[in-house]
């Protein structure tokens, strides 16, 4: 038999990286372009926000059917399709004429984009031999890790250069690539047994989700409005409905009954703590950058490179150390940085030197690389051990749930800001309430450290459902 290595998969690791690239790009390529979207389409920041909200709440939304849909299609087939509904919604995206539509456009993204990630690494994975996981999964972790440092940087280089609409149409060349190396290397598995499809979560779970995060948006510019009332009632009472459903059924979208529990409910909730205040930063910081300080959308992309670069230097570190130390030294130490940093940034006034900017930017970055890696390790170690194999789905798809709740969230609480200053400069008023806006944040990353002292190494807990019957859901 041939031994291992990576050449060996080489083929198959090529073309679900170039997807995952595609994908990943665009969690963070928009961004910078927020600015572009309010001149290009003549709309406000809480309603351009929308094309970052709604294609995270798409993401979410197909996650947890990303098993289902393996079992019923074969990994290969999904893989593929899903590939090119990306590449689709791309080119769509590039053609939009209104805000609307764009929007629209982007949830078809999303739709895509959401299997692309969760299937392509279970392809790795079952092609890896049980001792070469590690170097294999680290070299799939590249992209992921570089990415999201790319996206600005080249969304940057294309407003400035070319045109807007090739932020999104950039993919289709990837794409295109992307489904033809798929089609010449990645194996065809053998379809597993098809689990009962939990339909009425398929459809409670995205109507619940966009409800609330509309409703939170609302909110935080007036929560006594007919518009908030309505998506917030809506919202939770499809989110009881959910409950209520997926603690019944034998195989739900979503596996609830993790929340049993209590060092996975803590450390979830602090995971969400932490991906609230880097996203807060990631998406309304560029913004900031343009209207406040006057940057082109390249040197906002470069300036975004100082996080990236405290990520991706401290990334490994907290993976080496959590193994040594565990979680909570690691979440003390990144969040104390994070907290200070967003304090710091509240804090810079609008003439300040590009030193003052580059360096909370970092310490942010170095201590969201010392907590994310982790956070997530130590909530998978913090679930029920007979339901760890569907607690990955449940935690990718309520991460990019609680992402579209906090740039929705956060970005109604700007403009209420906005529209509560009094002052006559224009500029000023801007500036101070993207102030409030940061110090709201580094508020949350405080609540974060009290928070992460509760953590302590999780208990290898029994099972909290059932074991009759055959789970599917591998």
């Amino acid at each position: 038999m041939q031994a291992f290595s990576i050449r060996t998969i080489i083929g198959p690791l090529i073309a679900v990286v170039v997807g995952m690239v595609m994908v990943i790009l665009d969690s963070t390529i928009v961004n910078v372009a927020f600015p572009k979207f309010q001149q290009e389409f003549g709309s406000t920041l809480a309603v351009v926000q929308w094309t970052f909200t709604g294609y995270t709440l798409a993401l979410s939304a197909v996650i947890p059917l990303a098993g289902w849909m393996t079992d019923k299609f074969g990994a290969k087939r999904i893989f593929l399709t899903t590939v090119a509904l990306f590449t689709l919604g791309s080119v769509l995206c590039g053609m939009a004429q209104t805000i609307e539509q764009l929007i629209i456009f982007r949830i078809v993204q999303g739709i895509g984009g959401g299997m692309v990630t969760p299937i392509g690494m279970a392809v790795i994975y079952r092609l890896t031999p049980s001792h070469k996981i590690g170097e294999v999964m680290g070299v799939l972790g590249i992209p992921i890790l570089i990415a999201p440092a790319l996206g600005p940087v080249l969304s940057g280089w294309l407003l400035d250069y070319v045109s807007w609409q090739w932020i999104f149409l950039i993919n289709l060349p990837i794409g295109i690539i992307a489904i033809a190396l798929g089609m010449k290397w990645l194996p065809a598995f053998p379809q597993g047994e098809v689990p009962k499809l939990d339909t009425l979560g398929m459809i409670l779970a995205p109507l619940a989700f966009s409800m609330l995060a509309f409703g939170v948006g609302e909110g935080a510019v007036d929560w006594t409005s007919t518009r908030t009332v309505v998506a917030l009632t809506f919202g939770a009472a499809a989110l009881v409905g959910l409950i209520v459903t997926e603690l019944r059924h034998r195989q739900p979208l979503l596996e609830l009954r993790v929340f049993k529990s209590s060092d996975f409910t803590r450390s979830i909730l602090l995971l969400w703590l932490v991906q609230i205040a880097l996203f807060g930063v990631m998406v309304l910081f560029p913004v900031y950058l343009q209207t406040v300080r006057g940057y082109s959308p390249l040197d906002t992309g470069l300036i975004m490179l100082a996080q990236a670069v405290g990520s991706i230097l401290f990334t490994p570190v907290g993976g080496r150390m959590y193994d040594k130390v565990g979680a909570r030294p690691l979440a003390l130490i990144g969040l104390t940085a994070v907290s200070a940093a967003l304090f710091w940034l509240s804090h810079v006034s609008p003439e300040a030197g590009l030193t003052m900017l580059l360096l909370p930017l970092f310490m942010i970055g170095s201590g969201m690389g010392l907590i994310m890696m982790a956070l997530n390790t130590h909530v998978l170690n913090s679930a029920p051990r007979d339901l760890v194999g569907r607690v990955t789905s449940l935690t990718t798809a309520a991460q990019h749930v609680i992402t579209s709740f906090a740039v929705a969230g956060l970005t109604g609480f700007l403009a209420y800001r906005m529209n509560e200053m009094t002052m006559n400069v224009e500029l000023q008023s801007i500036a101070a309430a993207y102030s409030d806006t940061f110090l709201l944040t580094a508020i949350l990353a405080a609540i974060g450290i009290v928070l992460s002292l509760t953590l302590r190494k999780p208990q290898l807990l029994d099972s909290a459902v059932p074991t009759q019957g055959h789970d599917t859901n591998k």
